[in-house]
């Protein structure tokens, strides 16, 4: 790579900071904010300037490694290629395609061509035994947006750099840079609401980075989101405050939930939440007479044992008031490369429990199971039991529930590759691990965290770095082994057109069909002269992609149906390479009912899987308030994923994760600043150092999610020397939402006691 500055988009969280990286002889010099990047502005988080440590880690793998009896060995790609694909067909054919397990990590989706390469290999493997990070996070809201709107991925974002009210609940955008809301700078946003007038809510278990610039802020108990939620539901009812605005036109079903609502009187919650009656109805008050005001909430509510019905009633409560589709309030983005539109057209809106996982009879949700099932459908034998498992960019033995039953799961697999660049705590299980390309050595577009902007924007970054010649991208990783399979299950060899079709695709690679994506799309033009390129190839690839998969609709159709005629147009690649601090396509437009893609044209306001679900948070008044400790999580800026943790830069300084307890709790429990703490549940037990601080709420316990880097036989020095405890290790995994099989993460009941190093000597 060529010296001076090169500019490219963070890939480390949601936020797409805009970065300004100096590159001297083929070394980074510097990281700074770009200026010019239309939605950061010049803002950085430090996990930006880390960048550079996680290109540079020495620990990061670079060729395929082959478990031995003596230990990892390299090999060659070829050899890897045709281990994996025969030892996958072998297991396949001798127990059936469900024998296969497989698991993405949520880097794939900062990785357009992971993203574009996975479904063909999903197809290749063929098993019905899918996995992401998907249930331990967001599927609440993309369940409520296929049920309410219509497309799993059609979802609400606030409008924060125009809103007068902005209400957050269970959510750490100070930590997370947002979170189904990429929003950098969160706080020169906050700043600029409070210096036009506005105000901030928040309301969290925990006075978070967040909470502590809050105008008001409220505590509220694990769990009982959906009380307080229904609650100001009830109250917009009683005291006369609905008014959906120009969505009453195209929303149905408000009575069912005026009378869902009816038992949930603010006196009803108060006990079980920990707001006052008074509390609640200002709070329901303020969203419904507030022009410009949006309610968000994201993990806190999310992941619990309501929180399906949470999420849904946050919807409720933005459309009850007319902030659904408003200036200000909630609305949708118009992304330069619609995947939305791309899934309808090809079929692919969503869809959920069209069958159950064998062992607990959970539902699947878009093809994939819960994650808390994983180690269940290892572990327990019969047909369909997983035998083989594959991992992609994911460490699912710190993120998702009870990893030592996962641990002991993975343990038993009788075949395991991982597609990763390190030797984590899951990948030291694998037989076969297969390193990618660094991210800074591929290129960069955002094709989903660009629909989630609060502004719209586009914007391409080249590789920074030229690869080695022995590497290989991880869309080139999962083709070829997509490729191997697909000729292992035909007996060796394909029919001439779908081999063509492979090869193409191989030749191709993803930023051809990104230009073809950006020119199909609202703001492009010209696809003609994308076509000429690459029509061949497409023609090609229609045999051999899954039915559902995008690029088949650009295959076959025209331009996208254009809705919004007033959209600037001309986007290209090219014109993307022309000006690499990113293109500023506007700010959030009004777009529905057009936006909608339910059968009728209409919201679904009381989708009746959560009506039949209310009886199950109604029980809940009339259960006691239980006087025991509950854990929730907690997100820190300079933390994402678990291999982040391998960057001097974003551990360094004081002990992170610690347990944070109330100083009640900490004497209840007979703890004193500077003490370790034994924290147990059913799953296990963990000892972690203490924390305590009046920012928790009494009867409430905080640990950090991601750490844990204790396993033997990984290979991140750094990480490892700064291990902490893993949360999942205590998180149970038999814990869901049973409404829509999200693990429950936050709320579970836990026993803290003072950890004393002789008597853990004295048993062992």
């Amino acid at each position: 790579m060529e010296n001076g500055t090169h500019l490219r988009t963070c890939h480390l969280c949601e936020a797409m900071c805009g970065v300004a990286i100096e590159v001297k002889d083929g070394h980074i010099e510097s990281i700074k904010g770009d200026r010019d990047d239309p939605l950061s502005h010049g803002h950085i988080c430090p996990k930006a300037i880390a960048l550079q440590d996680l290109h540079e880690d020495p620990d990061r793998l670079k060729t395929p490694l082959k478990r031995t009896a003596d230990g990892w060995q390299d090999i060659g790609w070829d050899e890897a290629f045709n281990l994996v694909a025969d030892r996958l067909h072998q297991i396949r054919e001798e127990h059936g395609k469900n024998a296969i397990g497989v698991y993405q990590g949520n880097p794939n989706v900062h990785n357009h061509g992971a993203m574009i390469a996975g479904l063909p290999f999903l197809r290749a493997v063929g098993t019905q035994n899918r996995f992401s990070a998907t249930s331990n996070d967001q599927l609440p809201h993309m369940l409520a947006s296929l049920e309410m709107f219509g497309h799993q991925v059609l979802f609400p974002i606030p409008d924060i750099d125009r809103t007068d009210l902005f209400i957050c609940i269970g959510a750490n955008p100070m930590a997370s840079n947002g979170s189904l809301m990429t929003v950098p700078d969160i706080r020169g946003r906050l700043k600029a609401l409070k210096g036009r007038g506005g105000k901030f809510i928040v309301i969290d278990p925990r006075r978070t980075e967040t909470g502590k610039l809050a105008d008001e802020f409220h505590f509220i108990r694990p769990g009982s989101d959906a009380l307080l939620l229904m609650a100001m539901v009830n109250t917009l009812f009683v005291e006369g405050l609905v008014d959906l605005g120009h969505a009453d036109a195209w929303t149905k079903d408000v009575d069912l939930v005026r009378l869902a609502a009816l038992p949930f009187s603010p006196e009803a919650v108060s006990a079980h939440t920990g707001l006052s009656p008074d509390a609640i109805r200002a709070i329901a008050r303020q969203l419904a007479t507030t022009p410009k005001a949006a309610l968000y909430g994201r993990i806190g509510t999310s992941t619990q044992a309501h929180g399906g019905v949470a999420t849904w009633l946050i919807y409720v409560l933005n459309i009850l008031t007319g902030k659904l589709d408003s200036t200000g309030g909630m609305m949708f983005t118009q992304p330069a490369i619609d995947m939305v539109a791309l899934g309808a057209m090809s079929g692919q809106k969503g869809h959920f429990a069209r069958r159950m996982s064998r062992v607990k009879g959970l539902p699947e949700f878009g093809g994939e199971y819960p994650a808390s099932t994983m180690a269940d459908e290892i572990l327990t034998a019969g047909d369909g039991q997983i035998r083989a498992f594959v991992t992609i960019a994911g460490n699912p033995l710190l993120s998702s529930p009870n990893g030592g039953r996962l641990e002991e799961a993975f343990g038993q697999l009788e075949f395991m590759v991982s597609v990763d660049y390190y030797l984590n705590e899951t990948t030291r299980h694998a037989d076969i691990i297969l390193p990618p390309t660094a991210a800074l050595e591929r290129s960069h577009y955002d094709l989903i965290f660009s629909m989630f902007a609060v502004h719209n924007v586009a914007k391409f970054s080249e590789a920074l770095f030229k690869p080695g010649p022995d590497a290989r991208h991880d869309w080139q990783i999962l083709l070829e082994l997509a490729h191997r399979l697909e000729q292992r299950r035909k007996g060796g060899r394909l029919p001439l057109r779908a081999e063509l079709g492979w090869r193409a695709f191989k030749q191709l690679g993803p930023d051809p069909l990104l230009d073809l994506m950006l020119r199909s799309g609202p703001y492009g033009t010209d696809v003609g002269a994308a076509r000429t390129l690459v029509q061949p190839a497409l023609d090609l690839l229609v045999d051999i992609l899954p039915r559902q998969h995008p690029l088949r609709s650009l295959a076959r159709l025209s331009p996208l149906d254009r809705r919004w005629r007033d959209l600037p147009k001309g986007l290209s690649l090219s014109a993307l390479r022309d000006q690499p601090s990113g293109v500023d396509l506007g700010p959030l437009r009004p777009c529905l009912p057009d936006r909608l893609y339910t059968r009728d044209g209409k919201i679904n306001l009381a989708p009746r899987r959560y009506l039949n679900d209310l009886d199950r948070l109604h029980e809940r008044l009339t259960t006691p308030v239980a006087d025991e400790l509950q854990l929730i999580g907690r997100r820190h800026v300079r933390s994402n994923n678990s291999w982040m943790h391998n960057s001097q830069r974003l551990v360094k300084g004081k002990d992170r994760c610690t347990l944070m307890i109330h100083p009640k709790d900490a004497s209840r429990c007979g703890l004193s600043e500077g003490d370790a703490a034994e924290v147990s549940s059913e799953a296990g037990r963990i000892v972690v150092p203490i924390e305590i601080t009046e920012d928790l709420m009494p009867g409430v316990v905080s640990i950090p999610h991601g750490w844990g880097h204790t396993r033997q036989g990984t290979q991140q020095a750094i990480a490892e020397a700064h291990a902490g405890a893993s949360i999942n290790d205590i998180i149970c995994d038999d814990q869901i939402d049973p409404l829509s099989g999200t693990s429950v993460l936050n709320g579970q009941t836990v026993t803290v006691k003072v950890w004393k190093a002789e008597r853990s000597r004295k048993r062992a």
